[in-house]
């Protein structure tokens, strides 16, 4: 690479450019589900007032370093963002209507929702507060294994929260599911599919389980005492995932996710196009011309540190190379793939080719990857393996690149 695309990178880098995006993070729960690595916390005896304060705090120094120009999404995960009372949740989005107050046109206010915990008055706060988009952290349609991996809701409450989301105004809801579950089994989950289709929503994120660390199924797994299926099992479920969101009209526009034209999430694909965000709360991560940031964790702590400034756990620049291979392992993600034009507007003065050709080359043989009219997306065969294509990408660009 030359010195002259280098220089390049570095001007952008430093060019003040506002995203267009906020994720915010609310981390307090009802409970700690089995599975669970996310920064949340037990809701009871949180100081809630206090760390929604602390959040507005952290807000309002976030635009004052990075002033934002308009926003084009917003993004409130957690932790569980419903267990707020509806007092606390219109506090919050008048805290955030306050600080990013140039949402567009047609903005997608997305908020995660837990089944049970949005009753009609607090989700009409919502709606009135400008959330027009809800993802229901749903997982299965069957009792016993909601109560399995450690959620409180019962698939009864799953009907409820839908019928009174509808009631308030709500039409452009999603819902997640989980496979690969301790003791499903393919039947367990074509019957959650099919109850969930029935549902008539625009959109469904369907995950396959990692068992990671820190959790309890991580400490039964070590035990040999988690009961999980099968690869040849779990390989099931997701063709039987993708030939049934494919027959009722579906696109799957990323690897776990599907959507009916025009309800593609645009928050996430923000991610994976490897662009910038804001990112406020406890534990959040945010993007913003090649820095990353990783917020303190813990709830008291980090209302501490609002007090007297920005609350981060470590901030860097993100090296071009990491940032080259960010783009690749995020974008490869979504099945319209890679666009070479996108990769030189990030990184001008490099080329997608030139930078990963071996590895391009070896995906291209294998039949993982193949060519489209502007890049690369993963094949038929590269779909069902995508960690093994995304970690060809790991350490790919030398040092030499680097440069």
């Amino acid at each position: 690479m030359t010195a002259s695309a280098e220089s390049q990178y570095q001007q952008q880098s430093q060019a003040p450019q506002a995203p267009r995006a906020v994720y915010i993070h609310i981390p307090f729960c009802t409970n700690k589900c089995h599975y669970c690595d996310f920064n949340s916390y037990v809701l009871k005896e949180q100081p809630v007032m206090e760390h929604l304060r602390a959040m507005e705090q952290e807000m309002a120094r976030t635009v004052e370093q990075c002033p934002p120009s308009v926003i084009d999404t917003i993004f409130v995960g957690g932790g569980t963002p419903t267990v707020l009372k509806p007092d606390e949740m219109a506090y919050f989005l008048e805290s955030v209507r306050r600080h990013f107050p140039n949402w567009s046109n047609n903005i997608e206010f997305s908020m995660e929702a837990n089944p049970g915990t949005t009753d009609v008055d607090k989700l009409r706060v919502m709606y009135e507060g400008g959330v027009n988009r809800l993802s229901f952290g749903v997982q299965s349609f069957n009792n016993d294994l909601l109560h399995g991996i450690g959620r409180i809701h019962s698939v009864d409450d799953v009907y409820r929260s839908i019928d009174n989301a509808r009631k308030v105004g709500f039409d452009n809801m999603s819902i997640d599911l989980m496979f690969g579950l301790p003791n499903q089994t393919v039947e367990v989950l074509e019957h959650s599919v099919e109850r969930a289709l029935e549902l008539d929503l625009p959109h469904l994120s369907i995950y396959s389980l990692k068992v990671e660390e820190n959790t309890l199924f991580h400490t039964l797994y070590k035990r040999s005492q988690l009961p999980l299926p099968n690869e040849e099992d779990e390989l099931a479920m997701y063709m039987l995932i993708m030939e049934r969101m494919k027959a009722a009209g579906f696109e799957q526009y990323e690897i776990s996710n599907f959507a009916k034209p025009g309800f593609a999430s645009r928050h996430n694909t923000t991610y994976w196009r490897n662009e910038d965000y804001y990112g406020i709360g406890a534990g959040a991560h945010g993007y913003v011309n090649r820095q990353r940031h990783i917020n303190i964790k813990g709830v008291n702590p980090y209302n501490a540190a609002c007090q007297t400034g920005l609350p981060r756990l470590d901030s860097f620049t993100v090296d071009i190379g990491d940032a080259m291979e960010d783009f690749m392992m995020v974008g490869l993600r979504v099945m319209e793939g890679i666009d070479k034009a996108r990769f030189r507007a990030q990184f001008p003065g490099y080329e997608l080719d030139q930078v990963f050709q071996v590895q391009l080359t070896k995906l291209l043989q294998a039949n993982l990857l193949e060519q489209t009219e502007v890049g690369y997306r993963l094949s038929e065969q590269g779909l069902l393996f995508g960690n093994d294509v995304f970690g060809t990408f790991i350490g790919a660009v030398s040092d030499a690149q680097r440069a």
